[in-house]
């Protein structure tokens, strides 16, 4: 029991709130929009600390990547693995989404009804060009300070941390000074979500007061979906990869194996505690021990297959929740990129829970007080999601073993 809580006791606490803060919003709509004021203090909290957590540990991570020298001569191939499986995950929840809506068409309509103006898009509408430029850059680095533009923000945290490296022994305190405020971000983050059951809490109360339980409908669709889609990937896509790399004999060995990191995985609800049992599973598999040890470590930090699914079920959720429209391949290809970057790059940001959803309503335009909204779908996805980063981890594993040579055992 003690292990249990240990586990998930965040998890549960912050679900009660949750769920605590709708029953309130139901029964006592009166009351709960009271209390949206605390809501809006806890996410304010958070905000403030999305734009140095972020910097800090993006700088450090690519620091550390240069420095190392990361997988030497596997690394063309890991990177494709990780792209195509990632691609794969993000296709596989659009379609998911396509065939079963969060939201029937009555539900978006009453929600939309009731939901203020200025809770939908706050985005200009631009070229795709000027768009990206926007996205990835801003004219003044004060501009950086904001989290409403965390992609630049990104994009320039990743060129200081190269600097950084470049710099050599005279960049050497700039490293230390990096490492440690990422240290001191993360457990920043920490103390204030110790009051996330709360604040969230009371940020749900308040919104289902406004928008009313059609809300809770879409959340429970949107579990059902993932659930299913979890079940799709774990039995059918990945014995199809594994085929791809072993045959028959490896797919038999595999299901033979995988079952320990699996059941670390649910236990635990950690991708980072899960590496040492995915590690030697890997081997018990037959994947050399370089690529085992190179592939699933770097793999934690960048290839999660599950929160990439979850990223786009979140991004859709919004996009239906504020009327935007959902047709076209400009859309879909808004879908995927923004889901793989919010998975991949802020996935790696240690402590940053919420930075995902931060990311996903800046660059998509969002209010920031969607963030709230979503954060949700990540809770009561998190087991399943967790399962997919692991499980697809040790897949890749055996894809990169099969693609590279015997010599890679060397980099």
């Amino acid at each position: 029991m003690n292990r249990f809580l240990k586990n998930y006791g965040a998890t549960l606490a912050l679900l009660a709130g949750i769920l605590l803060g709708a029953l309130c919003g139901i029964l006592w709509p009166d009351a709960a929009r009271a209390v949206g004021p605390v809501g809006e203090l806890f996410l304010n909290l958070i905000f403030v600390m999305i734009v140095p957590l972020v910097f800090f540990s993006i700088a450090g991570a690519t620091c550390g990547l240069r420095r190392g020298g990361i997988l030497g001569k596997v690394l063309l191939s890991v990177l494709a693995v990780f792209a195509g499986m990632s691609l794969v995950a993000a296709l596989t929840g659009w379609l998911g989404t396509c065939v079963y809506s969060p939201f029937d068409a009555a539900d978006r309509q009453r929600i939309l009804g009731a939901i203020a103006p200025d809770l939908g898009s706050t985005g200009e509408r631009l070229s795709p060009l000027k768009a990206l430029v926007g996205a990835l850059t801003v004219s003044d680095f004060g501009l950086l300070l904001s989290k409403e533009h965390l992609l630049a923000l990104i994009v320039f945290a990743a060129l200081f941390g190269y600097a950084v490296c470049l710099a050599g022994p005279k960049g050497r305190p700039m490293e230390t000074f990096i490492q440690s405020g990422s240290e001191v971000m993360v457990r920043m983050m920490k103390i204030v979500m110790v009051a996330a059951p709360v604040g969230l809490g009371c940020y749900f109360a308040d919104t289902v007061a406004r928008v009313g339980s059609q809300l809770l409908g879409g959340y429970l669709r949107v579990l059902v979906l993932y659930l299913a889609l979890t079940l799709l990937f774990f039995f059918g896509i990945n014995s199809l990869y594994v085929l791809t790399a072993r045959g028959k004999e490896g797919l038999k060995n595999y299901w033979k194996h995988i079952w320990d990191p699996v059941a670390t995985a649910v236990a635990t609800s950690s991708s980072a505690a899960t590496m040492p049992v995915a590690i030697e599973a890997a081997k018990r598999m037959g994947v050399r021990t370089p690529v085992a040890e190179a592939v699933i470590p770097l793999g934690t930090h960048i290839h999660k297959d599950g929160s990439v699914m979850g990223a786009v079920f979140k991004i859709v959720f919004l996009m239906l929740l504020t009327g935007r429209p959902m047709s076209g391949w400009g859309v879909l290809l808004t879908i995927v990129g923004v889901a793989l970057m919010e998975a991949v790059v802020l996935g790696a940001v240690p402590g940053g829970g919420l930075a995902g959803e931060v990311f996903i309503c800046s660059v998509l335009g969002f209010s920031p007080d969607m963030v709230g909204v979503i954060v949700v779908i990540g809770t009561i996805i998190d087991i399943p999601a967790t399962l997919l980063n692991v499980n697809a981890n040790v897949v890749a594993a055996l894809l990169v073993d099969r693609m590279s040579p015997p010599a890679a055992e060397e980099a």
